[in-house]
Parts: structure tokens; sequence; C-alpha cells
């Protein structure tokens, strides 16, 4: 310290004053900060590595984008076969073009057993961009010729599949010549309504699988020649063939589901991260006071030395940030190699190969949210040393708990402090993908946070009030309201990150109890398609044959895309994001004359059955409600390549969870009832006699195909297994964020500790009461950040699970216990280390230096 206060006095050059003895005081170590360091580099790690696998991916997707998309330009034509002349026309200008039809049917293997498939049905010159790997290594041509048949490995394996075996498809007979391995235009994605197989479009008339309304997917790729622009070749489309309801994709748009996907994941992540940089804030503030405490003596020198508060501020807040840019950049480090490693070990996980790399863009926005943080944390904390004075800091070696800002003196410190948190909140809605629900997750932050708080206060109130007869428990309720007590702190440090844990397991427990329980009783055991109003009779009999086929249900099924809605074209229309997936693609359509059993109305009236006047459409309430949508509104539907433009009759209510036969929108029966269409039927079946009735019907009939019910939510269930645990790892980064923040919680109250253990030691208290006493505190302050914990992630779940995806919520007891257990748990255990810590202490040296 003697080279300090020589620095003092002889420093000429005033500026530089707090640099110097800030670099100078730096040189003793990290002592008291090593917190402050850990809990930054963990935040900023988080959202470092989020945002560098995000990037990566996107690259991989734009990269990609063309191999993806499987040309220059992809035309779909939805339900509906595109003209030859717009082939010819692509080709008039130099473009090579390839033709893909994918649809849904039943594989039969020639053991008998039968799969839902994916069937996609390519021409010669597939794929246009890329190689598809196939074993054993053959060509394409080779391997499609004569009725062959691709299938993916995991197909292959649940049917026990060899080359050379025939297999049915339809009506036809397909050879499987190999499995395929990698198709370069296809996206990874959980396969929930069939596995791959892979045909040559020639054999597709064979099979009988395409019929007045089959649910197909008809597209044309192309390559374009060099020099032709795909965005002037899309417009030049448009204007030759004038809208058809043709969707037009470049490469930049080559998967739009998959990079939504991907934002929304990341933005999750994303906020878990900062959520933990939150907590680590907390941290910082922590760790910033005990540090002062530390130095208390030095701090009360320099003033007494002359020092004035401003200085001492300054060369603390240069200290403090310097180390915390120290963190910052020990995050920014981690958070760039994560991903690499990362790649590695997801690439047969991620839907598209990433580019391996380090992105300045999403580490620089990691550092920034880690410097604000750090800066708005501990500017508080730091304005305490300055506003005591040299004597009564001699008095007192310990800092006051409570210090204001003097009056016209540092009101700008609060200006500060506003200014620093309005700038986070500005940078998290500014940067994430949706805004509305990036500022929802501020303000339920500052609401947890406060939350919290306002716990902590409320049980030092409530202790106080508390006069327990035993000695040890006594002590141990003092403790929680003793003058410097760290009560709210400590609920804050584990209580954020267990309330992320426990909105987490409630939503997926409420999810998977859908899906398991709920569901299951409620939904049929098979959806048939594709069924022809020739097949009806037919089909029909086959149900009544079977005594043990219950509850039929059946309903015409045709595909419409959506073209405006209020005049607005369907890209145009302002949507919510939970309601704008219905503007994209085809969707179901169905007539009715009468009012389906079981229609929960919420506006408007149903068309008398016989009802043949203008166009009528019922529609879901929900997302009339996203888009806007009234009664009286004029919807434009593009079915079977014709405009139709139905009046919005009624609003209803849909009840997804019973896997009905739910469509969004309803038309009355004209002009509909007369345009070539499937059906679709519903039935139940008790399970050991659902094998034989989907043979039976896709024996006599076999374009139809059978969905079975409990195996899309089997494979549902296994990809909420695999995301609980992805969410549980992520949102456990907060909680590790706590663990430090209560280990440094715990650590800035030792020295209190120490000299507590050494004067109840000499004054006759054994070993056991004051361990007792500090497990009382311990133990109570988890049991309540446990059950404010608790009651958080009930009301984040219930939020979640009702609004968001309108479903049933129930209370989960069991998931609520393991949340205030672990709290408690894991807030005993730290108690415990440090009290065991503070009884080692010999009580001589203290009282000697007392």
């Amino acid at each position: 310290m003697n080279k300090v206060f020589l620095l003092l006095f002889f420093q000429k050059k005033k500026f530089f004053l707090p640099f110097t003895l800030a670099r100078r005081d730096l040189r003793g170590g990290l002592a008291g900060l090593r917190i402050v360091l850990a809990c930054l580099a963990l935040g900023v790690a988080a959202i470092a590595a989020v945002g560098s696998l995000r990037a990566g991916v996107a690259e991989g997707l734009a990269r990609d984008g063309a191999k993806i998309l499987g040309g220059d330009i992809a035309i779909s034509g939805g339900n509906q076969p595109l003209p030859v002349a717009l082939g010819a026309w692509l080709r008039e200008r130099g473009a090579r073009t390839s033709e893909v039809v994918t649809l849904r049917s039943m594989l039969i293997a020639p053991s008998g057993d039968r799969v839902l498939v994916e069937v996609k049905a390519v021409d010669g010159a597939w794929p246009l961009i890329g190689r598809a790997e196939v074993a054993p290594a053959q060509s394409m041509a080779a391997a499609l010729a004569g009725g062959g048949l691709l299938v993916e490995p995991v197909l292959r394996d649940r049917l026990g599949l060899k080359p050379g075996e025939v297999l049915k498809l339809g009506r036809a007979s397909v050879v499987m010549h190999g499995v395929l391995e990698a198709e370069p235009d296809r996206v990874a994605s959980p396969s929930l309504f069939g596995l791959r197989a892979m045909v040559g479009l020639d054999l597709l008339p064979q099979t009988g699988l395409i019929q007045p309304g089959t649910i197909a997917q008809y597209q044309l790729r192309a390559v374009l020649p060099a020099g032709l622009d795909a965005a002037v070749v899309a417009r030049d489309i448009r204007t030759k063939f004038g809208d058809q309801g043709w969707r037009i994709r470049l490469p930049g748009d080559a998967a739009p589901g998959l990079a939504r996907f991907i934002d929304r994941t990341s933005l999750f992540m994303t906020l878990v991260g900062l959520t933990s940089l939150l907590v680590g804030g907390i941290g910082v503030a922590n760790g910033v006071r005990a540090w002062l405490e530390a130095r208390a003596l030095s701090i009360a020198t320099l003033r007494c030395l002359g020092a004035s508060g401003r200085l001492v501020f300054a060369v603390a807040l240069l200290q403090v940030m310097a180390l915390a840019g120290l963190g910052v950049l020990l995050g920014l480090v981690a958070g760039a190699l994560l991903p690499i490693g990362a790649f590695a070990l997801l690439r047969g996980v991620l839907p598209v190969p990433p580019v391996v790399g380090v992105f300045p863009a999403p580490l620089a926005l990691a550092a920034l949210y880690g410097l604000l943080t750090a800066a708005a944390f501990a500017l508080w904390p730091l304005a305490r040393a300055m506003r005591i004075p040299g004597a009564a800091l001699f008095r007192d070696a310990l800092l006051p708990s409570r210090v204001w800002p003097p009056q016209g003196g540092m009101w700008w410190l609060i200006a500060a402090n506003t200014l620093l948190a309005l700038a986070l909140v500005a940078l998290t809605v500014a940067t994430a993908p949706e805004r509305h629900f990036a500022l929802w997750f501020c303000a339920a932050a500052v609401a947890t946070l406060a939350l919290f708080r306002a716990g902590g206060w409320l049980l030092m109130a409530v202790a106080r009030r508390m006069r327990p007869r035993l000695v040890w428990l006594r002590l141990g309720v003092a403790n929680l309201h003793r003058p410097g007590a760290a009560t709210p702190l400590l609920l804050v440090s584990l209580g954020i990150g267990l309330s992320t844990l426990a909105a987490v397991a409630l939503t997926l427990g409420n999810v998977r109890r859908q899906v398991s329980q709920q569901l299951p009783e409620r939904a049929p055991s098979f959806f048939f398609i594709d069924i022809q109003d020739s097949q009806m009779p037919k089909f029909r009999a086959i149900m009544a044959a079977d005594p043990n086929a219950t509850d039929l249900t059946e309903v015409p099924s045709l595909r419409a895309r959506i073209v405006s809605v209020n005049g607005v074209p369907a890209q145009q229309v302002k949507a919510t994001p939970d309601t704008s997936w219905a503007l994209r693609g085809d969707r179901g359509l169905t007539y009715a004359g009468a009012m389906p059993e079981g229609t929960r109305m919420v506006a408007g009236q149903w068309w008398p059955p016989d009802y043949s006047g203008k166009p009528l459409l019922s529609f879901d309430a929900v997302l009339a409600a996203g888009w806007g949508v009234k009664l009286g509104d004029p919807i434009r539907l593009n079915v079977l390549g014709r405009d139709i433009t139905f009046t919005v009759a009624n609003l209803r209510r849909i009840d997804w969870g019973t896997l009905g036969l739910n469509f969004t929108m309803i038309a009355s029966p004209a002009p509909l009832s007369q345009a070539p269409h499937g059906h679709i039927a519903t039935v139940r079946a008790p399970e050991a006699d659902q094998a034989r009735l989907l043979r039976a019907v896709t024996d006599a009939l076999p374009n139809v195909s059978g969905i079975r019910v409990a195996d899309v939510l089997g494979a549902i269930a296994g990809l909420l297994e695999q995301i609980s645990v992805a969410l549980a790892a992520t949102g456990s980064l907060t909680l590790a964020a706590g663990g430090l923040v209560l280990a440094g919680a715990v650590a800035a109250g030792q020295r209190r500790r120490i000299r507590e253990a050494v004067i109840l030691k000499t004054l006759g208290a054994t070993r056991g009461q004051i361990r007792a006493a500090w497990l009382v505190e311990f133990g109570i302050l988890g049991l309540v950040a446990g059950g404010i914990a608790a009651l958080v992630g009930l009301a984040a779940s219930w939020a979640v699970v009702v609004l968001v995806m309108h479903a049933d919520w129930v209370m989960l007891p069991g998931t609520l216990a393991a949340v205030v257990l672990g709290c408690v748990a894991l807030m005993l255990g730290f108690g415990y280390a440090g009290t065991e810590a503070a009884l080692r202490a010999k009580a001589a040296p203290l009282l000697r230096n007392e």
C-alpha cells in the first residue's frame, strides 16, 4: 500500500490517477471477485454459444439453400398437378427441370406387415443439385428402374427387408433395390406420419394412389442457366400464368419452417442464457459488495489521506469493469469454442449441416449483454464506498449494508442504473426474432425478481416477530433478519433458476400427460385417408362387417390454399405468431349441410341444411382472432386451382385435443359437393383387432392409407422426451448461475459468520447448537425459495399450456414437491459447507485481533 500512498501524493496528472491506482491495486490479485468472473463468464458463454450455433446453422441453410430447395427455383402446386406448359416454358429458357410428387400410402412387406410411408416419386432428372447416396452403390436410374423401390434405413430395419424382395405399394408390385442413405433436398425432421420410400415418377400411375382428392404435393424444380435471375423468373411466371395459387420459392426461402424453428429455439435458449446472466448480475452485485468489505481498511486509508468519494468510486469502478471485461472475454472464448465441438456431435441431429467457424456478430452481442449487465448491477454497490467517510469506516471494518446516494450529489447514479436497465431491455427486444415474446420475457423477469425480493423482505418481517423458545431455533430465525442479512439475495440466487426448471417441467409434464393419457382416451384408433366417393360403400361395408369397429365418422375432404383475407393477400396478412401457420401451404377443407355434432359456436349462425346460396364458411375462432376476421368478412380460397370467395358465417371453438375430424374451415355444400374429392374417416377398434382391420381395408382398397393414432402418439412421446432433456439441460444453466451466486453470497458472509461463531463459542454455545441454528436459517430459506419458485413455475406453465397451446392444464404435485425439496437440499448443502468452515476457525487469533 506504501506505493499507492506515494502515488496518491505525488501524481501530477490527476486524470490518469484513477487508472494508475486501479492498475496498481489489481496487482494484488482477484480475491473476492472470482465469483464476478464466473457469473459473467457463464452467462456470456451461454448467449455466445447459442448465437454461434444459430449463426452456423443459418449460414449452412443459406449455403445449401439451392440444394435443399432442389434447384434455383421451386414451384409447388399443392394438391394439384402443375401444367406441362410451365415446365416447357422454363426449358425454353435453358433451365433444367425435375418433377417431384409426395404423398402417403401403405407399404406391404412380403411378410404381410404394413406400415405407413411417405412416398416420394421422382423423375429421371432428380436430383438437379447434389447427389443421393444409395446402398449398395448404384445410379438412381438403376435403383428406380423396373418398379424399383428405395427405403430409408429405419424402414428397412422395421420390416426386415433385403434387396430383391417384392413389396406392394397401392396396386403395384415394387422391388426393393437398396437403401436411401441420404437425400440432398431433404431436411431432417421427425417421421411422425411415415418413413421415406422412393419410387420413379413413371411408376405412380400403376400404383393407383393418385385419385381425385388424393392428398399429394406436386412440385417442379428448375436449375437456371447462368445470367438468369431466379427472382426475375418468378415474377415472369406470375405474369405469364397468372395467380394460380402456386407457391414459388427461391433458395433464400428453401426451408421456411426450419428457419422459424431455428429462430424460436435460439430465442428460447438465448432468453435462458440471458436469465442466467441476470442471475449472474446479482452475483456481480454481491461479489462487489464482498470485495469492498474486504478492502474496507484500504478504502478508509485512502479517504483519510484526502481521496474524494468520486476518486474512490472511479478507482473501484475501473477495477470492477476491467475484471468484468475479463469475465466477458472468458465467456466469449467458451461460447465460440463450444459450438465448434457441438457441431461434430450434433451433425446427425441438426436439420442441415452447419458452417463451422467463429461468428463475430453473436459474440459481439453476447459481450454487450455481459458488459451492460455488469455495469447495471455493479454501480449501486460501488457507490456505497463513495458515500461513507473514512472515520466511519475506521469505526467499523465492515461496510454498512444500507447506503443511499446523498441528496443532490449522486442522483445521476439512479439515472445511470435506469438507463442501463432500459438498454438491456431494448437490446433483448430489438435482437429477438419475436419481439413481443421477448418483451413479455423482460416483464416476467422483472416481476420474478421483484417477487423474490418481496418474499425476502416478508420473510425477514415475519422472522422479527418470531420468538422461539429453543436457543438454536431462535438463533436460526434471528439470522434471517439480522443487520446485513442476505436473505433476499439468497432467495433470488436459487429461486430464478428453479423457477425456470419448474416452468419447463410443469409445461412438459402437462403436454406429456395430454399425449400419454388424455389423448389416447378420447382419440380414435385410425384415420383412413384418400377414400374415394365410389369406395365409400365398400369401406362402410368393411366397417359394418367388423363388430369391433365402432364410432365410425366420415367427412368429405378437400385441400385449399388461402389466397386472401378480407381483401388482403395471404402473405401480407398481419397475423399473430401463433396463428400465422395457417396462412402457409394447403389446409384441410370440408363441407357440411347440418351443423356437425359437438360444434361449439362462438359467434354467428349455422346455415340451413338445404342452403344453396353464395358460399359460406364456418371458421376457427382462434384463427379469426389472430387474423382480425369478423362475421361477414370475405376469405378467398383456391380449391382445385379455382379461386372461390367465401363469407364468414360463424366462428367455432375447436377442441383439437380430441384428435377427431376437426377442420379450421367448414364450407356450405355448394359448390364444393360437385367437385372431385375424397373422404376421411375415423374409427375405434381394440388394440388386438387393429392389425386385422387395417389389413382388411388396405387389401380391399389399396389406395386408402390408414394412420394408426397410437403410432403417431408414440412418436410424439419420444420426441417430447428428447425435448425435455434438451430443455432441462438448457434451463440448468440458470440453476448453475444461481449456484454460483449462492456460493458467492455464502462466501461474502463468511467473515461475519466466523466472528459470530467465535463469539457464540466463547459465550458457551456448543458446536451442535451453532450448526443447528445455521441449518435452520438455510432450511427456511430453501423452503421459501422453493415455494416461490413453484408458484412462478405454476403461473408460467399455466400461461403456456392454456393461453398459447389452448390445452387443458393440471397441477402436478410431484413436480412441485421435487422443486421445493431440491431447493431445500441445495440451500442446506451450501449452508452446511459454510457452517463447517466457520466452526473450524480458531477463536484466539480473532479475539486477539479484536
